[in-house]
């Protein structure tokens, strides 16, 4: 039987390969953008999905996102939290403005999604919430420390979440991909990149494609028993 499926920042990199992932399995999906229509569509016309656009750093725009996406899902079985942005730069030269965006999009956009679907799933008393999250959230990254502080939140928001949702029949997990390529690590000079690629063991840079096949399994009956765990998926970066 098909799932309903919402996914938030599904336009581009990570998103639109669990886009991908999900539809290729025959699930109705649904996926939340904000700025990029054009990929957003490509994405549309690759998978069969349907886009919203919606700015989920803002706790309404959140909240009627997920309402609207509900109704044209009819129910939701699958949430997953991928909406994401980044900044490098010193902690001196992070702005107010800056430590709110990131934190407002990486974090309290996660906060929102997950308590819109915990109103759908506890009364369904079934449900998976797979939040993506960062090995940076883990160890942390040097001149990272917004997006660093904003995913070791996603980690704690996701453990905290999932033991109270266990008695619903719902898992939370959290997935931690490592150097991933996407357009948010595009702006790494080739110098920057074979250095990263010199500190994990396998000596690649991973595809988002094989971070939204971890987040699928986390969806599927195969991990019905699996909750409140952060797993990395950064070919050991994180060790």
């Amino acid at each position: 039987m098909a799932r309903k499926v919402l996914i938030s920042g599904g336009s581009r990199g990570i998103g639109a390969a669990t886009v991908e992932a999900f539809a290729a399995l025959g699930d109705q999906v649904v996926f939340l953008y904000h700025n990029s229509h054009d990929a957003a569509d490509t994405v549309c016309r690759r998978t069969g999905a349907v886009s919203i656009s919606a700015d989920i750093s803002d706790p309404d725009a959140a909240d009627g996102a997920m309402e609207q996406a509900v109704q044209v899902l009819g129910g939701l079985d699958v949430l997953v939290c991928n909406a994401g942005i980044s900044r490098i730069g010193q902690i001196c030269d992070t702005s107010n403005a800056d430590w709110r965006q990131i934190c407002d999009t990486n974090l309290a956009s996660v906060f929102y999604l997950c308590r819109s679907a915990s109103d759908y799933m506890v009364k369904n008393r079934r449900g998976r919430i797979i939040n993506v999250g960062s090995v940076w959230g883990r160890c942390g990254a040097s001149c990272e420390v917004a997006y660093s502080a904003s995913k070791a939140g996603v980690r704690g928001l996701t453990m905290a979440l999932a033991k109270e949702l266990a008695p619903s029949g719902i898992t939370v997990n959290c997935v931690e991909p490592g150097v991933i390529a996407t357009d948010m690590n595009a702006g790494f000079s080739k110098a920057d990149i074979m250095a990263l690629t010199e500190e994990i063991p396998f000596c690649r840079i991973g595809k988002p494609e094989e971070v939204a096949q971890v987040i699928a399994f986390l969806a599927s009956d195969a991990a019905s028993y699996v909750t409140g765990q952060c797993i990395g998926v950064d070919g050991g970066f994180g060790l």
